[in-house]
């Protein structure tokens, strides 16, 4: 795996992908704290101050090193931002980078998470030279199966965990390298 020691903002047809800054938490704060949008997150704080801690520790790393790393996304036409994705290598094994995916509430069902994630899945293999890509999502979540799925993803897992009593029913979806060559 490599390291991106330049990073530029991702383009696509409709969206840029650009590194988080503080200046983004209030806007993220604002769709991660919707109950119906964190119910299905990882961020412990979803406050503005909390957030903003998030992005100044993930701003220090480059993408390719241990820990999450942040985009926001903004739609091209407007700069506005819509919501956030993120990825991170996976512990202990070499080669596989998780991400990570979430839209604010107005800007869901318009196709932007698939485009965003394609663009991620694209940057993880091209730039960071991953041989797998992975997504986890609630088995509840369905919006974010779909996404997956449109990205190219595919269901390797189907799984229950037990975290601070709740118990999870959860999916793996993946992407190896070798398929999309």
């Amino acid at each position: 795996m490599r390291f991106d020691d330049d990073p530029r903002p991702i383009l696509t047809e409709r969206l840029r992908l650009r590194r988080s800054v503080p200046g983004d938490a209030e806007t993220i704060s604002a769709y991660r704290s919707d109950p119906e949008v964190h119910r299905y997150q990882g961020w412990d704080r979803t406050d503005p101050d909390g957030v903003r801690d998030e992005i100044v520790e993930m701003a220090a790393r480059r993408a390719g090193e241990p820990g999450w790393v942040q985009f926001s996304v903004e739609e091209l036409a407007t700069g506005i931002l819509v919501g956030d994705v993120g990825l991170s290598p996976a512990d202990d094994e070499h080669g596989v980078i998780k991400v990570g995916y979430t839209m604010a509430p107005s800007a869901q069902g318009r196709g932007y998470a698939t485009e965003a994630v394609r663009a991620l899945v694209r940057y993880a293999f091209e730039v960071l030279d991953a041989e797998v890509v992975r997504a986890y999502a609630s088995a509840e979540n369905v919006p974010s199966i779909r996404v997956a799925e449109k990205a190219g993803l595919e269901l390797v897992e189907r799984f229950e965990r037990t975290y601070e009593g709740e118990t999870w029913q959860g999916v793996r979806y993946e992407l190896v390298r070798d398929a999309v060559d």
